[in-house]
């Protein structure tokens, strides 16, 4: 059998004021292509569809869109669940009619999750999806007193669904978690709230493969079973360095996987530059891709006047930019212990190294000290 694994799309972000459905939209058209090149046998989305609970009319639109054109033009079933970021009741709406389309949504927490049987050569695949819910709704629904965080829900969700499965079949678990030493970004909502959002690898015995959402960088882990496919498109600049792919996976006639992971490329990319502006600026003219998300660090030393209209200028999309040498830890980071103590000389050295971070050359300190002497020679002069 082959599948295609991919989850948080997130459609509807906002990317520090940005409104990405356009950018959403391209990368879901090549994922289209994507799916009809490969041919599998099932596109599987492990949550995180829409990036809240009440998503815009755009990206309701576009998801629309995307599922009509995967299940109708290309013809391939899907199975979808709710992430942490979406709301259960909408997403599911209308889901017991969908499933007769061979779109099957799994948005509301079932007590008794039943599998979608799907069969190839060998025989029939069971996909169990298991759709993001804190763990006091698991605990009501299930009446399993003893949970009390994300590993002993899912640990007793998955406890039925093994109690349940016919022995010697393969299956697929479809989730959405965190895997205890899975790499996170910035752009991730935790799970929980003072408590423990992770669940172990362990956890997942017994599935052959299992497709996580929640990470957005795409990662394996449980001996190569548990894999993350990573989100479709870089939703934070902590994200800059991320290759972002789906995953098409072949499955044998025993239940091993092999997995291969295909990379998507943005209408625009999230990139991070740094150095002095006038550095940056003259990079810029031979550039070939200045419309990308641009992070910029200054590293200048001196006073910067309009360093965002500057840039904009030659990188209509930078979104951010830092000066680290003027934050209020680099400046503190040498403070005096008594200034009081201190002469001219010295006070103005502390302070040049809390803002640039360096110390200051014997020449600065002489020049300084020269400029001090004619202020006071004119002063006495004055006087």
């Amino acid at each position: 059998m082959r599948f295609i694994h991919t989850a948080d799309w997130h459609l509807g972000r906002i990317f520090h004021g940005v409104h990405l459905t356009e950018d959403q939209a391209y990368v879901l058209d090549e994922f289209i292509k994507i799916a009809q090149d490969a041919h599998p046998d099932v596109v599987i989305v492990a949550g995180d569809i829409y990036d809240r609970a009440v998503p815009p009319q755009d990206a309701v639109a576009l998801l629309d869109d995307v599922l009509s054109r995967l299940v109708g033009d290309v013809g391939v079933p899907v199975v979808l669940i709710a992430g942490n970021h979406d709301s259960p009741e909408r997403l599911a709406f209308g889901s017991r009619l969908l499933a007769n389309s061979n779109l099957h949504v799994f948005g509301t927490f079932s007590a008794d999750p039943r599998p979608v049987v799907l069969e190839d050569d060998f025989g029939p695949v069971s996909i169990y999806a298991v759709p993001f819910a804190e763990p006091p709704v698991v605990r009501e629904k299930i009446g399993a007193d003893h949970i009390r965080d994300h590993d002993s829900a899912l640990r007793q969700i998955l406890r039925r669904i093994e109690a349940g499965r016919p022995a010697n079949t393969r299956s697929i678990l479809v989730a959405h978690a965190a895997v205890v030493g899975g790499e996170a970004s910035d752009s991730e909502r935790p799970l929980s709230i003072g408590g423990s959002g992770t669940v172990e690898p362990a956890v997942f015995h017994g599935f052959d493969y299992v497709a996580l959402g929640h990470l957005h960088r795409p990662q394996a882990s449980g001996q190569g079973r548990i894999h993350y496919s990573g989100s479709i498109l870089k939703y934070s600049f902590s994200e800059a360095s991320h290759g972002k792919s789906v995953n098409i996976v072949e499955m044998d006639a025993k239940g091993g996987c092999t997995v291969e992971r295909v990379a998507l490329s943005p209408r625009r990319d999230v990139r991070h530059i740094q150095g002095n502006l006038s550095d940056i600026l003259e990079k810029a003219r031979s550039d070939q891709n200045r419309d990308d998300y641009i992070m910029v660090t200054l590293l200048d030393r001196g006073p910067v006047l309009n360093a965002m209209g500057r840039l904009r200028e030659v990188y209509p999309n930078t979104l951010h930019v830092e000066r680290p040498l003027f934050t209020p830890s680099a400046m503190h980071a040498r403070a005096p212990a008594d200034h009081k103590r201190l002469t001219e000389t010295e006070m103005f050295c502390a302070f040049f190294s809390q803002v640039t971070g360096e110390e200051m050359t014997e020449r600065e300190a002489r020049a300084f000290a020269r400029i001090v002497e004619a202020l006071r020679r004119r002063e006495r002069e004055a006087t």
